[in-house]
């Protein structure tokens, strides 16, 4: 007797799968430029298939932010009660490296998520948070231990903002020891950074053209790129719609005039500290501090450029993406001469780690220029890539 082909199954996890795949994609590729057809063709479904599981792209956005953060939980929870500070980052960690290409989701995109989600995924983290920042107070008192462990954790996130190929085991190894650093590190140890760095001034806007991008940018790091309207920077500048297009083909160029502005204030501020570093130790040092300070400065700016260049089309990101890795490029050469043990990979890592700590840092500190942030950043940068 001869027995026809056997009907294909559907696996018992592809909601699991779907989940997966496309936290991959909105990681990739942001929130608005992926589509239902590119993740259900990741999955090998057709869209109508990815449909049955999840009604719209936002329901299953959220689900896949939500899923991100629970891993982080569970891994907490799994712990026993006498866990340690290594421990839990080490838990968390292992995670984070799991599901780096599918982790930074929440980062940028987040802030697309409805009132209600972003609720919850506020209040998840916050509880990984008070895990962390419990322990940190445990092994290393000191008044500012939740920005000591917002920083760590910063450093162990940055892996997902980034494809560099190391080992499984030397990354998680490299991420840990960055991430303890941080948490142990003495904020006060920098004291006086932040005043010594010599930032390039934002450009005037003495054209329309200038004027137009310096209402965009505000208006791109509130709202999102794709969320904000010609009509909105027009009204914002001043201007009748129509008239944006006599400086600025399409909003896409308002954006890549923002991220090349930010590279090239990056870049002056970078020239700028290197000239009196006297060794690599104080080159890192001065790179730390400077890049704090820039942050700060212009944080509307780097938040763009850092948020919305994933989802620009490839012939105009790829400039960017040169800008990028050349700054990097500086970074890994000062932070090897400092600390010859590292590899090209390695070093650059552990500046991402010192990225990372910035971000959630700032973040943590809303940006404000009080006196001793900056300097308590850079200290936890430092941190980060110190030996």
């Amino acid at each position: 007797m001869t027995v026809g082909p056997t009907a294909a199954t559907r696996p018992r996890n592809r909601k699991q799968l779907i989940v997966e795949a496309a936290g991959q994609v909105f990681s990739r590729r942001g929130y608005y430029a992926a589509s239902m057809e590119e993740i259900a063709a990741a999955v090998g479904i057709t869209a109508a298939a990815l449909y049955r599981h999840f009604p719209n792209k936002y329901a299953l956005f959220a689900e896949c932010t939500h899923v991100i953060a629970d891993r982080l939980v569970r891994a907490l929870a799994e712990l026993p009660p006498e866990a340690t500070l290594p421990d839990a980052l080490a838990a968390l960690t292992r995670v984070t490296v799991t599901h780096r290409t599918s982790g930074g989701l929440y980062r940028w995109e987040a802030r697309y998520l409805e009132p209600a989600d972003r609720r919850r995924l506020r209040a998840t983290f916050a509880h990984v948070v008070g895990r962390v920042t419990e322990l940190v107070r445990r092994e290393y008192p000191a008044p500012d231990e939740q920005l000591r462990a917002v920083a760590a954790l910063g450093a162990i996130g940055s892996i997902t903002m980034h494809h560099i190929a190391l080992g499984r085991r030397r990354t998680e190894d490299l991420l840990l020891e960055a991430a303890l650093r941080v948490a142990a590190t003495d904020t006060a140890a920098a004291a006086g950074s932040a005043r010594s760095v010599e930032l390039p001034a934002q450009p005037v806007a003495r054209t329309r053209r200038a004027e137009i991008l310096a209402v965009a940018i505000p208006l791109f790091a509130r709202d999102g790129f794709t969320n904000v309207t010609n009509a909105q920077i027009a009204r914002a500048a001043g201007l009748a719609p129509s008239a944006i297009y006599r400086h600025y083909p399409s909003k896409v160029d308002i954006l890549v005039a923002a991220c090349l502005q930010a590279a090239g204030l990056l870049a002056q501020a970078v020239d700028r500290s290197l000239e009196r570093a006297t060794d690599p130790r104080r080159a890192v040092v001065a790179l730390a501090a400077a890049y704090v300070a820039y942050s700060f400065e212009h944080n509307a700016l780097t938040s763009v450029a850092a948020a919305e260049i994933a989802g620009l089309p490839d012939d105009v990101r790829r400039p960017l993406i040169l800008a990028q890795r050349e700054h990097i490029a500086v970074w890994e050469h000062q932070l090897r001469a400092a600390r010859p043990e590292l590899d090209p990979r390695q070093a650059r890592l552990l500046v991402h780690a010192g990225f990372g700590v910035v971000v959630e840092a700032g973040r943590a500190l809303r940006w404000q220029d009080a006196p001793g942030h900056q300097d308590a950043v850079t200290a936890l940068v430092i941190g980060a890539l110190a030996g």
